[in-house]
């Protein structure tokens, strides 16, 4: 059932005659022949004549558009009530179709000007009808007068509140699926940026570090053949590396490809983020906390900034490491390298010289990181992908993050949640 847009009128608006309607009109005027054939009725009402017939099958057609004009219909059926007891006919058929046209009028308009327009033009029909008609009208006339007109308006105010609680409870319907299809569209783009950012995070690293080391080992080859073989040995770890990487996000868009879901995710050690193989002592991840095997951000191999470092170093560059003992859950603590290998990535890839230095440390239930690139003369930054998705992994984690030019360079400052360490006996 459609359901009205706002500034339509009030009912069902129609530009022909509906095909029920038709139905309606014909049974009723079949009702008039058979009436007029086999029914006389006597004094003091005059016997049904073509004129008789006419009034009778002209109020009956008029219900063929009682959907198109119902106010229309309800006066000239009354009125063709009123010409019936004039001529001195008898009501017979003639007066169901005024009731009717009274019931749509009820049935489609809820303003009260047209439905008060329709029992107004009932209401004089049954005047005409008391004073004109032949015999006189009893009190038991009058009750089945008053019985129709209740029926023709409560039961028409009760199928339109029918009709519109039909169609309330289709647009909550049609609400509830719109939501419902708006909420799996958020959860597939938040899952895509979720991909996206691993992918770019992860995968563009491992490419950007593997091609400097390339150009390094390109420039210094005749040279230094020894450096040159140590940064293509860094190029293959680095490319099987971002394979194994590739394949676990793979693995997650197809999780029954080769067995089980996730079973190339799952960790491999109690640390899935791998942050206790930082330069500085750093505490295990909590065992009883482990990763989620089906988020493709938990590495299969632990990762390191050592081990960052020395791809770093392999690229022709020094990063200094000055960190602290922290405690992070598992999913902090891979927001935490995944924002500090970014970091590390765009200062390789902006700069040629100067050192990269990381601090990370803890206070109270804080862990503060700073990755500085040194330097003079930098930019504002602009937002591109890579400092969005670290400001995301910070703000996923409850946390916060800065960046821009600083005294010593460009700076990388993040802020996230760390778990208050208790004393040690």
């Amino acid at each position: 059932m459609r359901i009205p847009p706002p500034g339509e009128a009030d009912g069902l608006r129609r530009t022909r005659p509906a095909r029920g309607d038709a139905w309606l009109a014909g049974g009723l005027t079949v009702m008039s022949v058979v009436a007029s054939l086999l029914a006389s009725a006597g004094p003091p009402y005059r016997d049904i004549d073509p004129l008789g017939f006419a009034v009778a099958t002209a109020s009956v057609l008029c219900l063929l558009w009682r959907q198109v004009a119902p106010v229309t219909v309800a006066i000239v059926t009354s009125a063709a009530l009123i010409v019936n007891a004039a001529a001195g006919y008898t009501v017979t058929v003639v007066q169901w179709p005024a009731w009717i046209a009274l019931f749509t009028c009820f049935s489609l308009y809820g303003d009260w000007t047209r439905r008060l327009t329709g029992a107004l033009a009932a209401g004089l029909a049954v005047v005409g009808y008391v004073t004109l008609d032949r015999a006189p009208v009893g009190a038991l006339e009058l009750l089945g007068i008053t019985m129709c007109f209740l029926i023709s308006t409560i039961g028409g105010d009760a199928a339109r509140s029918r009709r519109a609680y039909a169609a309330a409870a289709e647009a909550r319907a049609l609400g509830e699926a719109r939501e419902r299809a708006m909420r799996t569209e958020r959860i597939l783009i938040e899952e895509r940026t979720r991909l996206a950012r691993e992918l770019h995070d992860a995968l563009g690293h491992a490419v950007n570090v593997m091609v400097m080391q390339a150009g390094v080992g390109r420039r210094v080859f005749a040279e230094n053949p020894a450096f040159g073989h140590e940064a293509l040995g860094h190029i293959e770890t680095l490319g099987r590396g971002a394979l194994d990487e590739l394949d676990r996000l793979l693995r997650v868009l197809h999780p029954t490809v080769d067995g089980a879901a996730g079973a190339a995710s799952a960790p491999a050690t109690t640390d899935p983020a791998g942050l206790a193989d930082l330069a500085a002592p750093v505490n295990p991840v909590n065992p009883a906390d482990p990763a989620d095997p089906a988020d493709p951000a938990d590495p299969a191999d632990p990762v390191d900034l050592t081990g960052l470092a020395g791809r770093v170093h392999a690229a022709g560059r020094e990063l200094e490491l000055n960190t602290g003992e922290v405690d992070l859950a598992p999913s902090t603590a891979r927001a935490l390298y995944r924002i500090i290998q970014e970091a590390v990535t765009n200062a390789l890839r902006h700069t040629t010289s100067g050192r990269i230095r990381v601090n990370l440390a803890q206070a109270g239930d804080e862990v503060r990181v700073e990755v500085t690139n040194e330097g003079r003369g930098f930019p504002a930054p602009v937002p591109g992908r890579g400092l969005v998705n670290m400001r995301e992994r910070a703000r996923l984690e409850g946390g916060d993050l800065e960046a821009g030019p600083v005294a010593e360079g460009f700076s990388v400052r993040a802020t996230l949640p760390g778990r208050v360490r208790t004393a040690r006996s």
